[in-house]
């Protein structure tokens, strides 16, 4: 039996996918979907007053309100703050500023107005009674005492609890199946046990067991097992990502061995049980590795004849209709059938944001929701006419899709099975009136999330959000102001409207490579989550091997080489600046033709992991583009400054000459790209010195830059010795300038060397390190933290001056974060960057693990060991080279007693943590501002007062909120920093290139050939 794989369809533009969907759709079913939406939606605005809190709640709080913001917030991070101080300024910030006047009443649901009048009173601190739905004309008489913090705390704490409880259906599986049979509204479901995914392997073996209770206890409310009626029976959701902290496709080997055998324990265990079980679905990148378990679970022998097996597929995913072609297939070649779950999609926002970092030639998804609706629709008319090898189960809250999917269903010879589904709190209204008004409606389930409200609400929350959004029909439905014909619009007229008068993508979300508008075009990235990007990468080292170190140059080679340049200056100033900015761009195109060189020779030389390199590349790219649309806007044409009448003044800025470029082996190409290539389009000559332990990757780069049109004599390359470049370099007269990036106590002898020399004052624009901190308090979501530590401290094998190097953590969740870091540091893969499942390569040289190690004993003996990192055990087999294992310094985790205990930058794979009270959080960062570096600072907080004060109080230059602290992305977020981390200005910023030029005034009196014509000329 062939294994089938399912391989992405190439990218096409939106307007062309859409139009494909189209033409694949029938028109028997639209005119009935339109009558039956709108006969729902009438009936339903008839019954208003039976709508559930939640109903109600979304049709008041949208997101178009700041209290519905601020609700959101509360709700996602009140419950999880263990410390009274925080909750309270949390509470104050979110209630206090909010409008609830403007809600007060308007809503005939008890459940709003209670949370309404108490939200608005808790802003004016004025007691909060304990249960807030029982009796409001009882609670409103009771308002007559002011009372403290403590318990407006705990009545909004409460509060969350009760919008928790319309989300969640139980504490527990057992909770949630005694609420299930006392509620015949919950007759019908697939519990969804977790929120969040593993990010350590503790977690996902606790997770598996959960799931393993879940459907032990679920089973266990079933007096047989019948599997040729399983459908009509509880079932359960499970997430991939719970059952494996990796799961990712660079992953895949680890995925097949770890997570693999967890799914098919849940599965077999639901086949004995006689339970449905279906795959959530999740991010579009792991869509490749989940059809590929999928299909292994599919093929176990054990579970051949149990019809239980089942995933969920994202209508907004553009493949999502040859996914279902692929399920389809897959259930006739195995001759089993499979469910599938069609749902409209969970993480739009994120996956539109992630192709834009990524740098993707095309979205994953719709850019509009007019053309999810109509691939919903068209994905819908592909699994009912698969019946009955898929069984179909459709998840929406929308009316006319509702419609559609019965219209379609009655076209068909044989009516087949299938079920509807919406999630908890949600939809009961619209579905009541299906069953009253449609005969022979299919069974609803109910989508159950399941767990401690605390943990859940920030996945809820996403929810919310979703349903909530003011284009939603969840938004809409219930709204008297929008007309039912509105509401059950056809979205195949909508989409062939657009596409009649204009392409279908959304103009307010360009492509990606389209993001910074004319400007300049975004870097090309690459999709990690498809097989044939790995497959090509894994074929680069061999098939651009790197070549021998070639000579260094003496110190006699300086002189010459400034001559060159010197020689060469008049004529390249000369250049238009257009002309400058065309070889940048030029060069930027040519760097992407020649990726895949680059790509090998940054791995193998510099050690990088293939995603770090790829980052390299990109950023080099940013640089050439960004800088040559500086450039024309700086130096196009001078600047007419105003001045008496009768005379012209003209600002001019020129070239300063010849300058100094000494780059960095942390980023070899994409810091010497900056460097020069900023030197140059300003109308700069350049001798240039690259690293000694990277110095191929920089000569490749001059080399395109030279194809690009740059003279050869404009641009002078000397590997050499440093100490040896930089005697002979600032000495020489012709120096103009000095560009470096690298060690403090270097730059401060470059900077005492230039100040001693003979002639002319030079700049000297300096990038050093920092002892970078990231400030986290209790509000923090602890998965975030520890996915933005583990990235910014071990990414690069912690060689990027932008590192985390101290992470600062709020003592009263210190103890959680910290055993999660450690579950996550077992994780990391440490080994040879070829290997494309690699997260931490070598660190640069021998010496520098040495003084890793130097510094990780002396750190250790005043704090504590908290955890080692795993080192590899053996070199991948294929390769051509091997690393030297004396390179390898395993991830390390240390406590420290205070910051100050932390003196010096650890250039590697070592995180240092320390606890602060709430109360000394400006004690710390007095502290932190102490110890001179003013580089990178990462804030985890919920609170934007706190993220305020810590911006305010800190001296970082860049600083990253709820996110990781790496990765400057050029001209979005330029970087640099102060006091012993540099000089700035920022590069990649707007005022860099300001440093590489002088200012000329030129005045002309233009009096003195003729009078003054503009004067005279007056009226």
């Amino acid at each position: 039996m062939r294994r089938m794989t399912f391989a992405s369809p190439p990218l096409r533009n939106e307007s062309t996918d859409v139009q494909h969907l189209l033409d694949s759709l029938n028109d028997a079913w639209r005119e009935a979907a339109i009558a039956t939406g709108r006969l729902l939606v009438s009936g339903a605005r008839r019954r208003a007053d039976e709508r559930p809190y939640l109903d109600a709640f979304l049709q008041e709080f949208g997101l178009s309100n700041q209290e519905g913001i601020a609700l959101m917030c509360l709700a996602e991070a009140l419950l999880r703050i263990p410390d009274d101080d925080t909750a309270d300024r949390l509470i104050a910030e979110k209630i206090t500023h909010g409008n609830w006047d403007s809600h007060a009443g308007r809503s005939s649901s008890l459940f709003v107005n209670a949370s309404t009048w108490g939200l608005m009173l808790t802003g004016r601190l004025v007691e909060l009674p304990g249960d807030m739905t029982n009796d409001a004309g009882q609670w409103m008489r009771g308002l007559s005492q002011r009372m403290t913090e403590p318990v407006v705390r705990n009545a909004l704490r409460r509060a969350m609890r009760i919008i928790g409880g319309e989300f969640v259906v139980g504490r527990s599986i057992e909770e949630a199946l005694e609420r299930c049979a006392s509620e015949p509204a919950l007759a019908l479901c697939s519990f969804d046990m977790l929120g969040e995914g593993a990010r350590t392997d503790a977690d996902a073996e606790r997770y598996t067991e959960a799931y393993a209770s879940a459907i032990e206890a679920i089973a266990a409310t079933r007096s047989s097992i019948d599997t040729s009626t399983l459908h009509r029976y509880h079932a359960i959701s499970i997430k991939l990502s719970a059952l494996d902290p990796r799961y990712s496709l660079t992953q895949r080997k680890r995925t097949l061995d770890r997570l693999l055998p967890r799914a098919l324990e849940l599965t077999r265990l639901a086949a004995a049980r006689g339970l449905g079980l279906t795959l959530d679905a999740e991010e579009q990148d792991r869509l490749e590795l989940s059809l590929e378990l999928v299909g292994a679970l599919a093929r176990d022998p054990m579970t051949r004849d149990w019809p239980g097996l089942g995933l969920a597929v994202q209508a907004y995913g553009r493949r999502a209709p040859q996914v279902v072609d692929h399920i389809t297939a897959l259930a006739s070649e195995l001759r089993r059938p499979l469910a599938v779950r069609l749902v409209k999609g969970a993480y739009w926002d994120s996956e539109i944001k992630r192709a834009q970092e990524r740098g993707l030639a095309e979205y994953p998804v719709y850019t509009r929701k007019c053309s999810t609706d109509v691939a919903y629709l068209a994905c819908a008319q592909k699994l009912i006419a698969a019946a009955p090898l898929v069984y179909s189960q459709f998840a929406t809250h929308n009316a006319h899709t509702i419609g559609a999917i019965l219209a379609m269903r009655r076209a068909t010879s044989n009516s087949p099975p299938l079920e509807f589904q919406r999630l908890h709190g949600m939809g009961v209204l619209l579905y009541g009136e299906a069953r009253r008004q449609l005969e022979d409606f299919p069974p609803v389930r109910v989508y159950a999330p399941v767990g401690p409200h605390a943990e859940l609400l920030a996945y809820l929350v996403r929810r919310l959000l979703e349903n909530g959004a003011n284009t939603s029909f969840v938004n809409r439905f219930m709204d008297e102001r929008v007309s039912v014909d509105d509401v059950v619009l056809d979205p195949v007229d909508e989409v062939r409207a657009r596409l009649n008068h204009s392409t279908l993508s959304h103009p307010d979300i360009p492509l990606p490579p389209q993001l910074f508008s004319a400007s300049r075009k975004n870097s090309l990235g690459l999709d990690f989550g498809l097989e044939i990007t790995l497959k090509s990468l894994r074929k680069i080292c061999q098939s651009h091997p790197v070549t021998n170190l070639p000579p260094f140059e003496p110190s006699s080679a300086v002189a010459p080489a400034f001559e060159a340049a010197t020689s060469a200056l008049q004529a390249w100033q000369q250049r238009s600046v257009e002309d400058r900015a065309a070889c940048l761009e030029r060069a930027a195109d040519l760097l992407e033709a020649q990726r895949d060189t680059f790509l090998s020779r940054l791995v193998q030389e510099a050690g990088k992991t293939f995603g770090d390199a790829l980052a390299e590349v990109r950023e080099a790219s940013d640089f050439c583009r960004y800088y040559a649309a500086e450039a024309r806007l700086m130096q196009a044409a001078p600047q007419r400054l105003v001045g008496p009448t009768g005379e012209t003044n003209e600002l001019h800025l020129v070239g300063r000459g010849v300058f100094a470029c000494i780059s960095p082996w942390n980023f070899p190409l994409a810091i010497f790209a900056g460097q020069v290539v900023a030197a140059l389009v300003t109308g700069n000559t350049v001798v240039a010195k690259p690293a000694e332990t990277t110095p191929r990757v920089a000569l490749a780069f001059a080399e395109l830059l030279h194809q690009a049109g740059v003279p050869k004599e404009a641009l002078q390359v000397l590997p050499m010795i440093g100490r040896d470049f930089g005697e002979s370099a600032l000495d020489h007269p012709d120096l103009a300038g000095v560009v470096f990036t690298g060690s403090t106590a270097t730059a401060r002898w470059l900077n005492q060397k230039l100040a001693a020399r003979q002639g002319s004052i030079l700049p000297l624009i300096a990038e050093t390190g920092g002892i970078n901190a990231m400030i986290v308090d209790s509000s923090a979501l602890p998965e975030q933290v520890v996915d933005d530590a583990m990235t910014s401290a071990f990414g690069s094998a912690g060689q990027r001056c932008s590192a985390l190097r101290l992470l600062c953590v709020q003592e009263d969740i210190a103890d959680r974060i910290i055993e999660m870091l450690k579950g996550a540091m077992d994780t990391l893969v440490v080994g040879d960057p070829r290997d494309l499942a690699v997260d931490v390569g070598p660190v640069i040289s021998l010496e520098a693990a040495r003084q890793l190690r130097s510094h990780i004993e002396e750190a250790s003996s005043k704090g504590r060991l908290l955890k080692v990192g795993r080192l590899p055990s053996a070199p991948p087999v294929g390769y051509l080279t091997a690393i030297d294992p004396g390179r390898y310094v395993a991830p390390h985790l240390i406590e420290l007693d205070s910051v100050r205990d932390l003196t010096r930058e650890a250039f590697g794979p070592i995180l240092h943590v320390v606890r602060f009270a709430s109360g000394d959080l400006e004690t710390l960062l007095a502290d932190l501002r102490a110890n001179g570096y003013g580089l990178t600072l990462g804030i985890q907080s919920r609170l934007e007062g706190t993220r305020h004060r810590v911006y305010a109080l800190s001296n970082a230059g860049n600083v990253y909120v709820n996110r990781n602290m790496i990765g400057a992305v050029v001209g979005v977020q330029p970087f640099g920093g102060s006091g012993l981390s540099g000089t700035g200005p920022k590069a990649g910023g707007p005022h860099y290139l300001s440093r590489f030029v002088t200012e000329r005034t030129l005045t002309i009196n233009n009096t003195a050939t003729g009078g003054n014509t503009t004067l005279l000329s007056l009226n």
